[in-house]
């Protein structure tokens, strides 16, 4: 199998980064427009393992160790986008458990009031509809946990998986011919 590649076409070096960044080039985040456009290219090529990043650059910077800088700011952007995304995950999980405990003592709650309902004595169709609506709430309740721990948490393991590997990619700038 041959090399597996997303390409990047830039006229210069500093439309990689986020403008608004005022770290140095290499902690600076890449422009959200870059990102996307890696991460995209990434999942377009699923199933099939991308090796490199290739970076062409019509005009080069000055300086000799550019591309050693350029690789390090890509790998760190993505690693660090990475940590981003399992601090999401524990976040989201944490808020599921305490949803869950909510839902649960919620649930708990109107199953026992729909119950005093029934032995109230209380009777009739709107009794009923009254005991039924307090279970049927009880149940919603649940819903948003177990949103959370069946469906949530897939897209940012997911993602997480794909920045990790886009961190761990090589990186390649090479010189367009109008920079020759």
């Amino acid at each position: 199998m041959g090399e597996r590649v997303v390409e990047l076409h830039l006229r210069e070096i500093a439309q990689l980064f986020d403008s608004m960044d005022p770290c140095p080039f290499y902690d600076r985040d890449l422009a959200p427009d870059a990102e996307e456009y890696i991460v995209a290219s990434a999942r377009e090529l699923r199933g099939r393992t991308v090796d490199t990043i290739v970076v062409h650059l019509d005009q080069l910077g000055g300086q000799a160790d550019q591309p050693q800088i350029v690789e390090q700011a890509i790998r760190r952007h993505f690693a660090r986008k990475a940590r981003l995304a399992s601090q999401d995950l524990r976040a989201l999980i944490h808020r599921g458990w305490i949803s869950l405990i909510i839902g649960l003592t919620f649930l708990a709650v109107l199953l026992l009031a729909s119950r005093a309902v029934a032995l109230s004595g209380w009777e009739g169709a709107l009794a009923g509809v009254v005991r039924e609506s307090l279970v049927i709430g009880g149940w919603v309740a649940l819903w948003k946990p177990l949103e959370i721990f069946l469906y949530d948490w897939w897209p940012i393991v997911l993602r997480r998986r794909l920045l990790l590997r886009l961190s761990e990619f090589s990186v390649r700038v090479q010189p367009t011919a109008a920079s020759r």
